[in-house]
């Protein structure tokens, strides 16, 4: 009898981040405990098509192209369970497999803004990471800015422009602010959309960029100083990571710099501060965490100016997992191997599911 847990690993999607995600998802394939669990490949093409993509022969070889999502695959469709709680039923063409745990490896819309999150709530069954008001609070750039001023935590100074909004005021914006500018999608990750705007012959062309990804977009302040990331890790009691520390060469931390090219950047593990700032700097970490009603993971950006101010600057619910990326990066220098830190994440799913399910549902 086969006792392992049918974990369905989601990748791909119709975001624009598509790409990272399928490098994310390769790695936590890789890091998957086998013995405890089953996985099950489903990737989501461009148009929001379900597929599953066949289990690799040898898991330690498995590449990002192994993961290409096409229409030659089978298609896959929910099924609904009879008296079967917890548990849903996914039709793959060739037999009904019957899932315990999501977990999505998708990172932007449709994916980490609520999307899934709201489907496995519908179905009844454990999700990887945040529910549906943490992810969908912790992807829109302006419900998280206004949040975290409304609780004071202190974030970069910006302004929301939607897409019928009449064009800002540049001179009247750089007036307070100076340059440089950036602009980014409101609802987008993986510095998708952003521009760095130096002076005003590049503004125009960074406002039509970032509107060509969102119908919502942030304009905010440039704030000079170090780049600090946190990862978070629990439900109840969650707990902070080392602390890391991007150091670009390039400007700032840019799509390649995160995916493509390593040598474009630094990941200084652990950054170089005091005991109390790195205390200090956890507990901020914590308390967004909590404020944004996250569950499972999240990585927690900041900003450090030279007198020592800090800025927020995003929360990520569903962090780049790539080999190079911060997350599972900071959580090895913290002592927890990628391989456990996949388990702890299924076991942190599978307990949260476990406790919404005792909830009455009838007076």
């Amino acid at each position: 009898m086969n006792n392992k847990t049918c974990v369905a690993i989601l990748f791909g999607g119709r975001s624009a981040e598509h790409d990272v995600s399928l490098q994310s998802a390769c790695n936590v394939i890789k890091s998957l405990d086998q013995n405890q669990f089953d996985p099950l490949l489903i990737g989501i093409d461009r148009q929001g098509r379900w597929y599953a993509v066949p289990n690799p022969d040898n898991f330690s070889t498995l590449t990002a192209a192994d993961l290409a999502i096409h229409e030659d695959l089978t298609p896959v469709a929910l099924v609904p369970v009879v008296n079967q709680p917890n548990v849903i039923n996914l039709n793959t063409g060739a037999g009904i497999a019957t899932v315990a745990v999501l977990f999505p490896v998708l990172h932007g819309p449709y994916g980490e803004d609520g999307s899934v999150q709201g489907l496995a709530r519908l179905s009844n069954i454990a999700c990887v990471g945040a529910g549906i008001a943490g992810s969908a609070m912790g992807m829109d750039k302006d419900v998280m800015k206004r949040l975290l001023s409304q609780a004071g935590i202190p974030n970069a100074p910006g302004m929301v422009v939607h897409h019928n909004d009449p064009r800002p005021n540049m001179q009247a914006l750089t007036a307070d602010w100076g340059w440089p500018l950036f602009i980014k999608p409101a609802n987008l990750g993986s510095s998708v959309g952003i521009t760095k705007v130096d002076g005003p012959k590049d503004f125009d062309a960074a406002i039509a960029h970032a509107f060509a990804f969102d119908q919502k977009i942030i304009i905010e302040k440039a704030i000079v100083g170090r780049e600090l990331e946190v990862a978070v890790l629990g439900n109840d009691n969650p707990i902070a990571s080392a602390i890391g520390e991007i150091i670009p060469t390039s400007g700032f931390y840019s799509y390649d710099s995160k995916y493509i090219d390593e040598d474009t950047a630094t990941l200084a593990i652990p950054a170089v501060l005091s005991d109390d700032q790195v205390t200090h700097i956890q507990r901020i970490a914590l308390d967004v965490f909590r404020l944004m009603n996250c569950e499972g993971l999240a990585r927690i950006d900041l900003f450090m100016t030279a007198k020592g101010a800090l800025y927020i600057n995003e929360i990520n619910t569903l962090p780049g997992f790539t080999n190079i990326s911060m997350y599972p990066k900071l959580w090895e220098y913290s002592g927890l191997p990628q391989r456990a830190l996949v388990t702890k994440l299924i076991e942190l799913a599978l307990e949260k599911h476990l406790q919404r399910s005792a909830l009455k549902t009838v007076r």
